[in-house]
């Protein structure tokens, strides 16, 4: 069989859930010429069980199972796997739009100087209703910043071979560490398209281990500035990989209410009356959440 154009990778820990919504929007691709790589980060859950009925079903489907390790790692191994010629993100719970790949792989075709493509996104809150649109201008510096969610990334294995891939260095902000580097060989592009729905799940990493991610960001924009030789580097590199979750699986009341914050004042910005319910979760759990409070009163 020959190689696949595209390989789309995905690390998953007890997406049990939500696992299905995401896979079958990867399988109703309308670009047919790709491999699945899911790899299964340890699950408790059926997440495993699912994962094995589909790969049954459908060849393109190819299951790497770990111990759990956390997101990185297992992005490490689904791209040491990917035998396509462009890597494709995807993360569980969320849902790619029928034409994403396709409209992804036009874009960087049509500009060999690209490096990565993303598209816009519209995100979901917990219980499926709209929170926001997220769409960069194309001239937006993302190399600056990176692109607006992780899932949604399509670059060349080439380049990500080259650029040394994602680090296991980094717990957080894997991410940003990899799109700094793949911006030394190429341009970042963004289809205002949103061809990609994110959904934001409680005590996921974007919203509760904010506090560490900044701290990561500092020290990527430090080591883009050194050269790998210099004794900062390793420093740095060393200093990243101590960033970790303290006690894994057991989140503060006070990130989760930070969380719940976000997520009502995205809500109230368009008039939908869920936001109290979040509002009235974060007070419950941080009573001196001044700005919480302000929110429900006003």
């Amino acid at each position: 069989m020959p190689d696949p154009v595209i390989s789309v990778v995905m690390g998953v820990y007890n997406g049990g859930e939500y696992i299905r919504e995401t896979v079958n929007s990867i399988l109703s691709q309308t670009f047919r010429d790709f491999e699945f790589i899911i790899v299964n980060d340890g699950s408790t859950d059926n997440t495993g069980e699912i994962l094995q009925e589909y790969a049954k079903k459908d060849p393109r489907i190819k299951v790497i199972r770990q111990e759990n390790q956390g997101l990185t790692k297992a992005l490490i191994a689904g791209c040491q796997m990917a035998q396509g010629e462009y890597i494709a993100r995807q993360d569980c719970g969320d849902v790619s739009k029928p034409e994403r790949l396709a409209k992804q792989l036009k874009c960087i075709n049509a500009d060999k100087g690209l490096a990565l493509v993303s598209c816009s996104v519209n995100f979901f809150g917990p219980a499926g209703e709209f929170v926001f649109l997220s769409s960069f201008k194309p001239d937006y510096r993302l190399a600056q910043r990176g692109i607006s969610w992780h899932g949604t990334a399509f670059f060349p294995k080439e380049l990500y071979k080259k650029s040394g891939g994602y680090r296991s260095e980094f717990y957080f902000a894997q991410d940003l560490d990899l799109w700094v580097r793949l911006a030394k060989y190429g341009k970042i592009s963004v289809l205002l398209e949103a061809l990609y729905e994110a959904r934001f799940a409680e005590g996921q990493i974007s919203g509760i281990y904010r506090k560490e991610q900044i701290a990561l960001t500092k020290i990527i924009y430090s080591l883009r500035d050194l050269k790998p030789g210099d004794p900062k580097y390793k420093s740095l590199l060393s200093k990243a990989g101590l960033i970790k979750p303290k006690e894994k699986g057991n989140v503060s009341s006070f990130r989760k209410a930070q969380q719940l914050y976000f997520l009502g004042r995205c809500l109230k910005s368009q008039n939908n009356p869920g936001y109290r319910n979040y509002l009235q979760r974060c007070v419950k759990l941080n009573p001196l959440h001044i700005k919480a409070w302000l929110s429900l009163i006003a």
